[in-house]
């Protein structure tokens, strides 16, 4: 039971760190950057936070 909890944790934490590198790089692009991916960024953070934690 303790080992699945601690698995449990691991496994959140490890998911924070991928979502916190997704925002940081995101964040991170200038809006040029940005413009000529013609993309936005609120979109992209919100993909980032589908593609780590799904739905």
């Amino acid at each position: 039971m303790i080992s699945r909890l601690l698995a449990g944790a691991q496994d959140r934490m490890e998911k924070r760190r991928r979502y916190n590198r997704l925002v940081n790089e995101i964040v991170g692009m200038s809006s040029r950057d940005i413009s000529d991916l013609r993309a936005d960024r609120g979109q992209m953070l919100r993909d980032a936070y589908r593609e780590v934690y799904g739905a």
